[in-house]
């Protein structure tokens, strides 16, 4: 997590963190490091630049702010430099009255400070407060990590990429690694100094073996790779960018560029470099000359000029006048006149690629009292990109559709919710990620599952896992839950005893905002009951109710086919017995139903009209009605004006042993509604809804339901 301080002294760095933070306010500058501002072409003028560092697609610097201090700033930079974000803070990096400072080194402009971007819009630099130096990774220009980062002096940054990060400390002599906000592992590391580099979660260090190097699985502490480079000498720097490994044995010693795919190394120019993908960049001082070797192909081209940059007075000018952006990115640096100036690469980049990811869990409860809420995933990238994260539910509909972007990380955060901004419903959601890159036009996609509960209940669904719980009524009057795990039958129950004979049960739906669906039922005496929702709890006649009025025993049938009137919401359809009319009651989202509406008459030849949930995938409820003349089973569509189109056969000639028909949901786990049915034998059978509107062919699931007095 990203947080103000930590460790010892925290309460001093806490009030240095405040301080910051006013001072960001007062200097005039923004925190989002992704804000944009009109195109704006290179050079970018500036008044000095102290500090400079380039990765994915950020450049960073360190600056003069309106108001008179340095500031660490971001601008976001477009392939080539052809548009320039507007800066905004990455932090305020002079003096404070305790006499803390961002530490600095000498270069030609002063005293400047040593930035490392990471590639996902954070940024490293050494703090130093009563002689003592911490490392921190600045998130935003108000917060940044620090972890209990040991207090040390001579700290540098050896690497950094993403989240992950690599440091060292002559006081100690050690190499320190770190990560920000990983969450599956602490990847915290000590160990002796070596040539090191990291790559996402893996760190790349120098063995004692002239030319070998071994690669370290962070999050599970192991050696996962081991590569023999043919360099002659125990190396002394490393550099890794997806399949490249930069190498050299000293300032002036050989050097060379190890290919992960091709397994072999090439020979490529000593001097202090900065790794791009595919191309390293020196500085000729003796010429006065940025110089760029490229290395794409696996034979290395001649070194050719790409700026001219005085040789200065500071023998490496690495990240204190020029930067390279090793995330198929460009090359910076700052021209004698004080103008930063962007030079593209030319070098074609490697395909767009993750380097790491920290996926949340397949699962997230939408009601969950601790911890998020909400699916929070990131990917780094090994470029910048645009990038479309789609949400479906089970019937492949798509129900969210974020986008991001430009940037070499992916953050997503979705918060279970539709484009509309109301809860998904409770069941398995498919997930793709799309990136493409802003440079070279590739493209990385990914995929998963999300299982959603403390959403929307589905059809019949009394448990909030999305599948619909049968529900039955016994001789002693025990009200039963029958509970599915989305295998086609029920598993488990759950009963609640002192029901009267009589009493006819109607799984209804959330009629508050709990999301947890409500039971309806109706009284030996005709007085219609709201049971507040238990979310998978069972009922008794004590539990908390509201009465819905009386005189409902002139209802034969009662029952709910889902969403009838486009609202969202659930409604009850009720048959009248001396008449056979259909009458719409409508929830009115307040905990009770509306009025009753006619919407059809004369159904009195209909031995079972069954409320069946969404059967044909348009988003609302519909109904089956079977006809007790010919036995054909017929399908009602519902619509959004609380009205049923005409009649659709589904079956001839079907189901006339049948004395039970229920409209039970979806008890397969697939997303669409099935229907179970029990014979005069006592048999329950199971059709598979096929979300067209119609039914497979009937499996048996369970037998001696014949105790039943009733089953809803």
């Amino acid at each position: 997590m990203a947080r103000l301080a930590s460790s010892a002294g925290r309460g001093a760095r806490r009030r240095i963190a405040a301080l910051a933070a006013l001072t960001v306010a007062a200097a005039g500058l923004g925190t989002v490091p992704n804000a944009v501002a009109a195109d704006a072409p290179a050079p970018i003028a500036t008044s000095g630049v102290w500090g400079i560092d380039f990765a994915g697609g950020v450049l960073n610097t360190v600056e003069i702010a309106p108001s008179g201090p340095r500031y660490a700033l971001a601008r976001r930079i477009s392939p080539g430099g052809a548009t320039v974000g507007a800066p905004v803070s990455m932090g305020y990096v002079d003096g404070y009255a305790t006499g803390a400072h961002a530490k600095s080194v000498p270069c030609d402009a002063g005293a400047c400070v040593l930035l490392r971007a990471t590639g996902n819009g954070h940024l490293g630099r050494f703090f130093v407060d009563d002689g003592k130096e911490r490392a921190q990774i600045w998130t935003t220009g108000n917060t940044y990590h620090s972890s209990e980062e040991p207090a040390v002096t001579g700290g540098r940054f050896v690497d950094a990429t993403g989240r992950y990060f690599v440091y060292e400390a002559a006081s100690t002599g050690k190499q320190y690694i770190d990560a920000v906000g990983v969450r599956r592992a602490d990847v915290r590391m000590t160990r002796p100094v070596t040539a090191a580099s990291v790559w996402g979660s893996a760190l790349w260090t120098a063995a004692s073996t002239a030319g070998v190097v071994t690669a370290t699985d962070l999050e599970q502490k192991k050696v996962v790779q081991t590569v023999t480079t043919g360099a002659p000498c125990v190396l002394e720097e490393l550099r890794t960018v997806g399949r490249w490994i930069y190498w050299n044995c000293g300032p002036d010693g050989a050097a060379g560029v190890y290919d992960r795919t091709a397994k072999k190394s090439v020979t490529v120019p000593s001097g202090a470099a900065l790794v791009g993908d595919g191309y390293l960049v020196r500085h000729d001082r003796t010429a006065g000359k940025l110089l760029l070797t490229d290395f794409h192909t696996g034979t290395v081209a001649p070194p050719r000029e790409i700026a001219d940059l005085p040789a200065g007075g500071t023998v490496d000018q690495r990240r204190l006048t020029w930067a390279v952006d090793k995330f198929g990115g460009d090359i910076a640096y700052v021209g004698p006149d004080k103008a930063i100036r962007i030079v593209p690469s030319g070098v074609p980049t490697q395909p767009l690629a993750k380097i790491e990811s920290d996926l949340d869990a397949g699962s997230v409860d939408l009601k969950s009292k601790e911890g998020s809420r909400s699916w929070e995933s990131s990917w780094q990238l090994n470029a910048p990109a645009t990038w479309t994260f789609v949400v479906k539910d089970l019937r492949g509909r798509t129900v969210r559709t974020l986008t991001g972007g430009p940037g070499a990380e992916v953050e997503v955060n979705w918060d279970g919710r539709t484009e509309k901004g109301t809860h998904v419903h409770n069941e398995l959601h498919t997930w793709t990620l799309t990136a493409k890159a802003v440079k070279g036009g590739g493209t990385y996609t990914t995929s998963g599952k999300i299982s959603v509960g403390g959403g929307l209940q589905g059809h019949h669904d009394q448990g909030g896992s999305d599948f619909g719980e049968l529900v039955t009524l016994n001789s002693v009057g025990e009200l039963t839950l029958h509970y599915t795990e989305g295998k086609g039958k029920f598993d488990w129950k759950r009963s609640g005893a002192g029901w009267p004979k009589g009493t006819v049960a109607v799984p209804f739906g959330d009629m508050g905002s709990d999301r947890c669906a409500e039971m309806l039922v109706r009284m030996p005496n005709g007085e219609l009951r709201r049971y507040n929702g238990k979310c998978g709890n069972s009922y008794t006649p004590g539990s908390g109710h509201t009465s819905l009025g009386t005189g409902w025993n002139a209802y034969d049938i009662l029952t709910v086919p889902g969403d009838l009137t486009g609202d969202g919401r659930p409604d009850l359809l009720a048959r009248k017995a001396s008449t056979g009319d259909i009458h719409l009651f409508a929830d009115d989202g307040k905990g009770r139903l509306k009025p009753g509406v006619k919407i059809r008459t004369a159904w009195k030849g209909y031995s079972k009209v069954v409320g069946a949930g969404d059967l044909n995938g348009d988003g609302y409820g519909d109904v089956l009605a079977h006809d007790k003349k010919d036995g054909t089973l017929y399908r009602y569509d519902g619509t959004a004006s609380g009205r049923l189109k005409e009649r659709v056969k589904v079956f001839a000639a079907w189901g006339r042993s049948y004395d039970v028909i229920v409209g039970v949901g979806d008890i397969t786990g697939d997303g669409k509604a099935d229907i179970v049915e029990r014979d005069s034998s006592g048999n329950l059978f199971r059709n598979n809804g096929n979300g067209k509107g119609s039914f497979g062919s009937r499996t048996k699931i369970a037998t001696g339901w014949q105790g039943y007095k009733g089953i809803f």
